[in-house]
């Protein structure tokens, strides 16, 4: 197993530790997760491929959809208002 991959599910498991947290201790390392996916998303695509990619691509969605739908929704509510 290439380090990319053993790096993927160390996330994957980190990631499975943050959820079990209390919600007030989840941010901090939160925060650390999601930064550090796009880092191993291209890390994982460069060793194996655009398949590998996607499915790491809708883990990460599926895992961060909350905070993802948030951040979006912040982004471009300045976009909504000045279309009007």
């Amino acid at each position: 197993m290439s380090l990319s991959m053993i790096a993927g599910c160390l996330w994957v498991v980190l990631a499975t530790i943050v959820a079990m947290l209390p919600m007030r201790a989840q941010y901090p390392p939160g925060i650390a997760l999601l930064l550090a996916a796009p880092v191993l998303l291209g890390w994982l695509a460069r060793d194996h491929g655009p398949w590998v990619f996607a499915a790491g691509f809708l883990a990460f969605l599926s895992m961060f959809r909350r905070p993802l739908w948030y951040l979006g929704r912040r982004a471009f509510a300045g976009v909504n208002e000045a279309g009007s």
